[in-house]
Order: structure tokens, then sequence, then C-alpha cells
């Protein structure tokens, strides 16, 4: 088989995904988790249903798939080196409040809150599939950085519980309960760069 049709392929396939992901999405919000069925996902995103369970044999394998690709860096890059933590914070945070910015992240938290209740699993898998490795890329950053001496930084679990929630707390929470919430790019950056100074202020010589 030629590269060219190997690569016409596999964009069929990813386009073929994208449009099973939106239409899972979509019908999870409008008709609930548990009332959506796969075959019902099949129809509306239009293709074959035979292609539907060949990528996606359950439910939720499905949902797994929402949430990985969700929380998917733009980049997919790793995080930056240590050495300026003032930098490598910015970097991350900007990521981060392009990630909260995207509309399938808010779905997907509505439709986890929405279903908590009945299938605490889907909790589950946002937390350790989604938000919990994106937790974990900060908390190894601030890590190398106190090893590299440019921050002390002695439970870098809080630090980066810290530098998250100050981003998240303006740019993603109130999106979930007021209606109509938009947070313009010139903010996001000035909240992404006062929860920086923040911490590189806070951790910098321990705190002194």
């Amino acid at each position: 088989m030629s590269r060219a049709v190997t690569t016409y392929h596999q964009r069929i396939a990813r386009e073929k995904r994208a449009l099973i992901l939106a239409a899972a999405t979509a019908l999870f919000l409008e008709m609930g988790y548990d009332r959506t069925s796969l075959a019902r996902i099949a129809e509306r995103s239009g293709v074959s249903r035979a292609t539907l369970f060949k990528q996606f044999p359950t439910k939720a394998a499905l949902f797994d798939a929402m949430v990985t690709e969700s929380w998917a860096t733009a980049d997919g890059e790793d995080p930056p080196p240590a050495g300026d933590v003032v930098d490598g914070l910015t970097t991350l945070g900007r990521r981060y409040a392009e990630l909260l910015s995207r509309p399938q992240m808010t779905d997907l938290f509505r439709i986890v809150i929405a279903e908590l209740p009945r299938f605490p699993e889907l909790a589950d898998a946002q937390f350790s599939q989604g938000k919990m490795p994106y937790f974990e890329s900060v908390r190894s950053y601030l890590l190398a950085e106190h090893e590299a001496g440019t921050v002390q930084v002695e439970d870098a679990d809080l630090a980066a519980t810290q530098f998250l929630g100050m981003i998240s707390n303006y740019v993603f929470w109130p999106t979930l309960l007021v209606p109509g919430w938009e947070v313009s790019t010139e903010r996001v950056e000035q909240v992404v760069d006062e929860a920086v100074r923040t911490i590189a202020a806070r951790y910098a010589d321990g705190g002194r």
C-alpha cells in the first residue's frame, strides 16, 4: 500500500473519530449518559455501527477517549525545562487556560456532574485520565525547578494545586455557574501572569 493511500485512510479515520466524539458529547448532554446508546451515536455521527464499535467497543471506552482528547495539549509538549520559573510557569499556565477554555472541556464537566450519582466511574475517568496527568506534569516541573535551585518547594502537590487553582477559579469554574460568563484573551493572560508572579514570589528562596 502506498504512503499516499495510507495517509488518506488515516485522515478519514481521524475525521470519523472526531464525528463520533462530537456526536457522543452532544447526545450525552442532551439525553444523559445512560440513555445514549452506541447505536444512536453511530446514527448521529453518520458512521456505520461497525466503524464505531471497531474504535469504541463500549461507552466507557468512548468516554475515556473524550477525556483524553479534551485534556490533550495543543502542541503535545512536555513541561518546559527547568531554569526560568517565570517563563516555565507562564507556558504551563497559558497552556492550562487554553485547555479550560475549550468548549468540550465545559461539556465534559457538565456530563460528569450530571451523571455523578449514577456513574461515579465517569468522574474517576475524568480525574485519573484527564486532570491528574496534567496536574502531575505541573508538579514534576515544580520539583525540577526545586532541584535546579530556582525555587524552594517543600510541598509540590500544594504548590501545583495553588497555581492551577488560581487560574481555573477565574477562567473555568464560573462558566459552569454563571450564564454568559466570558473572559477576554487579555484578561486570561493577566490572570495567568498574576498566578505566575504569586507562585514565583511565594517559593523564591523558600518564600522569604
